[in-house]
């Protein structure tokens, strides 16, 4: 059984650990009030944007425009968002999941990295990172969204990748985030989903081409920017929820622990009260 000391050292660290994860837990609490706030004002848009471009492109007829039909290329670019920092539970490791169990083969996938620990993590399992923006996710605007955009899509007209995928965590609400793997080129199209004049052909001016290359670079750069947005506000939810979760434990540990030194104490006593008892009645 540990002494009394070690228990009360024991103690002692729980305690000094219990109060930097209270602390940890107050900032995420106050950085996730904020950033919430700033996906559910931005989420409207980004969904409307998407939709809108998809139904469009449904009533695009048989356009062939580079970023509707797939490159020669078998390579895949995936950006990848997770967070500079650990403690938060598993919200950088289900995101790094999305990759590793895609079943797709790591010569052919190539990753633009935002966020230290996915771009850590997948360099541990064997994966090529080219670009890593990672500190474009202290503080993401729209200018960092359209800088990842223009790389990958330069990329993609050039034929070096075939494929541009996008790995985020999706802000549901404060307790609910959801890892999301999404293609974004070549548009992928459900035809056989009915919408309101979905006979209607889009009709495009000056030209489809000249208009797409202006549309789809917006379209993937809002969903860029949409990600990078919601990931902020998921991270600061996971982690409050995991020092959260870690306060809990320590105060089970304190007080399993209050529990054994009081225990030892009495036996520690007791003990002392038996030797005096017996010393005094070998005396007399």
């Amino acid at each position: 059984m540990a002494s009394m000391r070690d228990i009360k050292r024991r103690r002692s660290s729980i305690q000094s650990t219990q109060q930097i994860t209270k602390a940890m837990k107050l900032v995420s609490t106050v950085k996730l009030q904020k950033a919430k706030n700033r996906a559910e004002e931005t989420n409207p848009y980004f969904n409307h944007m998407y939709q809108t471009v998809v139904s469009m492109l449904k009533r695009s007829g048989t356009i062939m425009h580079p970023y509707l039909t797939a490159g020669e290329s078998s390579k895949k670019a995936v950006v990848v968002i997770t967070s500079n920092r650990g403690l938060a539970g598993g919200y950088n490791s289900n995101v790094v999941k999305l990759i590793t169990d895609s079943g797709w083969n790591k010569e052919d996938v190539t990753v633009y990295a935002i966020g230290n620990k996915g771009k850590e993590a997948l360099e541990r399992r064997g994966y090529t990172v080219l670009v890593d923006y990672s500190e474009v996710i202290e503080s993401p605007v729209y200018e960092d969204a359209a800088a990842v955009c223009g790389q990958v899509l330069k990329a993609f007209q050039e034929g070096e990748i075939g494929e541009i995928y996008l790995a985020y965590t999706h802000f549901k609400n404060t307790v609910s985030h959801e890892p999301t793997l999404m293609k974004l080129l070549p548009v992928e199209i459900d035809e056989t989903e009915e919408t309101e004049n979905s006979n209607i052909l889009m009709n495009y001016e000056p030209n489809d081409e000249e208009a797409l290359d202006m549309i789809i670079p917006k379209y993937i750069t809002s969903l860029f920017y949409g990600a990078l947005v919601e990931a902020v506000a998921s991270e600061n939810g996971a982690r409050m929820q995991a020092m959260d979760s870690a306060t809990s434990n320590a105060e089970e540990m304190i007080s399993d622990l209050s529990l054994k030194y009081n225990r030892a104490r009495q036996g520690s006593i007791t003990q002392e009260l038996t030797e005096i008892i017996a010393g005094a009645s070998a005396i007399s």
